[in-house]
């Protein structure tokens, strides 16, 4: 009984922690998106100013 009980324990951890990484995860590539988007508008200035 005591095997099946860490069993169901170390199942909703790993869910936990693999919930929890996917928003991270979602969020780390929204963060590099807007980082791409500004490097993209300065090389339209720069591009405009020559």
């Amino acid at each position: 009984m005591k095997q099946r009980w860490y069993a169901v324990v170390a199942l909703l951890l790993v869910s936990a922690f693999g919930l929890s990484a996917c928003n991270t995860v979602q969020g780390m590539g929204k963060d590099v998106e807007r980082g791409g988007e500004k490097v993209q508008d300065a090389a339209e200035r720069t591009k405009q100013k020559m």
